[in-house]
């Protein structure tokens, strides 16, 4: 499996506004028809609040920037809400002809940097602006989660919804700052609002990372794979690629991912995170955050066979 850089699609300096000044967090495609490539990311103002925003692409062309959003997709949350101080994406998903969001909220409280739980949306705009199912987590805190459940792949399989999620419960101090412990859990239920406490475990931290998540799962013919994106305590932030015939039991195989930093200065060049996939005229694209989770934009990759 092998990825060619194509660079920098979206500029954040390029586009400000006063709720959009820098960033384009976990990068997310759908197809909007058969001529367009929608994106969406969180955009963050000068005080670090995220607000999801979208750019349309050229589908034969993704690096040609057809529209870029003058509001937000999805704004904060009311104030005292799960999500009042800023949404990023977890994931967007078609059911009957109706686009849903799956979102991650942040809050801000007084012992822990925030808390980081998973909201709904609904689209009845082709996905122009949503509107929240409800004003609480659809995924809230639990034991095995007080600070993070964040859903990052929502698949619709034969009645059942299968979930794929980071679960938090710990902050690791590296360079007098707080970071936030988690790992890939798994869970399954035929409701959205009545989702399980607890999920099982699919891939843990192991030697020096502490926190390993933003799980985009994809169905395959035999199986499944999964990309995430894992940090180790040394300042490396780097994508990690695993296969699984269940979705429960993971193979990791991240020398596999077939894409790193780039070596010289660049957007890229520190760290390469939150990659996801979308499959256009045959060709498979990959979007992703580069240095500082995605300051300066978003870029793309595409795959190639040998």
């Amino acid at each position: 499996m092998r990825w060619v850089k194509k660079g920098l699609i979206y500029k954040a300096d390029a586009h400000r506004s006063h709720w959009a000044y820098d960033h384009a967090l976990t990068p997310t495609p759908i197809l909007l028809s058969d001529k367009v490539i929608r994106v969406y990311f969180g955009a963050r103002d000068q005080a670090g609040i995220s607000r999801i925003r979208f750019v349309d692409l050229n589908a034969y062309h993704p690096k040609e920037i057809l529209r870029v959003a003058e509001s937000p997709a999805l704004d904060i949350g009311e104030p005292g809400a799960f999500d009042d101080n800023g949404v990023i994406l977890g994931d967007i998903q078609s059911i009957n002809g109706l686009l849903y969001m799956f979102y991650i909220g942040f809050q801000l409280v007084n012992q822990v940097k925030f808390l980081a739980f998973t909201g709904l949306a609904q689209s009845i705009d082709q996905g122009t602006s949503f509107k929240r199912v409800c004003r609480t987590p659809i995924l809230d805190r639990s034991d095995e989660g007080l600070y993070i459940r964040a859903i990052h792949t929502a698949l619709f399989e034969n009645g059942i919804w299968k979930i794929w999620y980071a679960a938090g419960n710990a902050w690791v101090k590296m360079n007098n700052k707080f970071y936030p412990s988690y790992e890939i859990k798994y869970l399954e239920s035929s409701d959205l609002f009545c989702l399980p406490k607890t999920g099982t475990m699919c891939i843990q931290n192991q030697n020096f990372e502490y926190r390993i998540g933003r799980p985009r799962v994809y169905k395959k013919s035999d199986g499944y794979c999964i990309y995430y994106t894992k940090g180790e305590t040394n300042g490396s932030y780097l994508p990690g690629f695993a296969t699984s015939q269940d979705g429960i039991s993971w193979r990791r195989q991240d020398h596999l991912t077939g894409i790193t930093t780039a070596e010289h200065d660049s957007w890229d060049s520190e760290t390469l995170c939150y990659p996801s996939l979308i499959t256009v005229f045959g060709k498979t694209y990959m979007f992703y955050n580069g240095n500082s989770m995605g300051k300066d934009g978003f870029g793309y990759a595409e795959h190639v066979l040998n």
